[in-house]
């Protein structure tokens, strides 16, 4: 097992190593330098080279949808939809299909070229029949909710099946989003783990 686990160390190194140098050490997507993320392109099993590619910060929470989508930031398709990388063409032609409503991605989207096999990949996520709309946990006054963040509550809350009742004011530190229920949020209030709904919560900025 622990041998296992170094061979797949050893060989995601060597394919990000490979990726950096494929890349010229920049996002193969927007070309920004900096903390960049190994991405294989799902779905997939194993990553390789062809169907993996190296992306900034934030084209991957984008990709992934964990932040709104940043048109002006995505016009740089226009020049990845041209990549010989399999993978790039597959997200290009996906992350086009979010826009596919402005001129710019349609135009794009008319032009680009995907073999019979590429295609059928590229639509394995749906991209291009969902929107482009992105649900997030959402505070109050519509701060973006992360895990790990401190918040208030605004509202005094009683616990359903707890004799506790949490008071506005109340501060509530490394909470946890609730997977697939943006409404939601969880964290302990007076040593007990409870689901606060998000429309209660102002998010705490951190210290300086």
């Amino acid at each position: 097992m622990i041998f296992n686990k170094f061979a797949a160390d050893i060989k995601l190194m060597t394919l990000k190593e490979r990726l950096l140098e494929r890349s010229g050490n920049v996002c193969e997507l927007c070309e920004a330098s900096g903390n960049l993320n190994v991405y294989e392109v799902p779905p997939q099993e194993g990553g390789y080279e062809e169907n993996t590619i190296l992306i900034c910060d934030k084209c991957h929470a984008q990709i992934n949808k964990q932040e709104e989508l940043d048109g002006t930031h995505w016009k740089v398709l226009t020049t990845s939809m041209w990549s010989e990388v399999p993978g790039l063409q597959v997200v290009s032609w996906r992350m086009l299909n979010r826009f596919k409503h402005e001129a710019w991605a349609a135009e794009s989207l008319d032009m680009m070229y995907l073999d019979e096999e590429r295609l059928e990949w590229a639509k394995a996520t749906g991209d291009h029949e969902n929107d482009a709309s992105v649900d997030l946990h959402k505070d109050a006054n519509g701060a973006l909710l992360q895990n790990g963040d401190t918040v208030v509550l605004t509202k005094s809350l009683d616990v359903k099946g707890a004799s506790l009742k949490a008071k506005v004011g109340t501060v509530v530190r490394n909470i946890h989003l609730v997977k697939d229920n943006t409404e939601q949020i969880e964290g302990r209030v007076e040593g007990q783990m409870i689901v606060i709904l998000t429309k209660y919560v102002r998010r705490q900025a951190p210290k300086e």
